[in-house]
């Protein structure tokens, strides 16, 4: 079983804030979507869970101050899927996706064979097995966030955060990953997911949290965050909202003439 406990979160970068007060508790088992317009803060607060950005209020794994966790630990915890990571080096797609069980080695240690049973599942997981042999830097824009995919799933953590985990992918690789992540969080792990594509959070999500200007505006399922009303007063847009059917959309229509909130936090 694993525990994210938020409270009273807040980031400061520079003399903006970013983030402010925050509270919100995960346990195993999820889905969790967060969404909101460009700049909210969602990838923010994905890296605050992670300690990789200086937070106020309180941060707790299973009860323990992510402050306190040694970063082997806390990795051997929670995978992460950054954004638009860049690749340097030139190694094979297998050899890239192994970095995932870094956390699982000693120094100088060598894979094993649990190790390799590892990656093995994961490239099959993301759909990468026939790219094991190619270069990672050669690799087209959907083809390298898949394998990224792989090699965060290669950790085998009990919790996975994916910030934008559907950026570059086509239509039906962003099905494939979506059906992933609801799969891995369905078979006990707790997965959050930071989403711009509406429709995919309201289909595959189990609970949303919806962000505006740093600030929580909404945490629920997606049928009472994905309101008109809501999306009118953080996207600012009319919205077709259907969430009724076996096949949730979210379509936005036009531009909402209402004045855009004040910046103050």
């Amino acid at each position: 079983m694993v525990m994210l406990e938020l409270d009273a979160v807040g980031v400061t970068l520079g003399r903006r804030n970013v983030l402010g007060g925050i509270s919100a508790r995960f346990g195993d088992g999820a889905l969790v979507g967060i969404v909101g317009p460009n700049g909210a803060g969602k990838s923010t607060l994905a890296r605050a869970m992670l300690g990789l950005v200086p937070a106020r209020g309180d941060i707790r794994f299973d009860g323990q101050h992510v402050a306190t966790l040694r970063r082997d630990e806390l990795a051997r915890r929670v995978a992460y899927l950054p954004q638009g990571q860049t690749l340097h080096w030139p190694i094979t797609v297998e050899r890239l996706v192994g970095l995932g069980r870094l956390p699982h080695l000693g120094p100088m240690s060598r894979i094993r064979s649990q190790d390799t049973a590892a990656i093995e599942r994961a490239m099959a997981r993301a759909d990468v097995l026939d790219l094991r042999d190619r270069i990672a830097t050669e690799l087209s824009g959907g083809e390298r966030a898949r394998v990224l995919l792989a090699r965060a799933l290669a950790v085998e953590a009990p919790m996975l955060i994916a910030d934008e985990p559907l950026a570059s992918l086509d239509p039906g690789h962003q099905i494939d990953v979506m059906d992933l992540l609801r799969a891995e969080a369905h078979g006990g792990a707790l997965v959050i997911a930071v989403l711009h594509d509406l429709t995919m959070a309201a289909r595959y999500c189990d609970r949303l949290l919806l962000i505006d200007r740093g600030r929580l505006v909404a945490d629920g399922s997606p049928a009472d965050v994905l309101t008109p009303d809501h999306l009118r007063t953080v996207y600012r847009i009319e919205a077709q909202v259907d969430l009724t059917g076996a096949w949730p959309t979210v379509t936005p229509l036009w531009r909402s003439p209402l004045t855009a909130p004040s910046k103050s936090m």
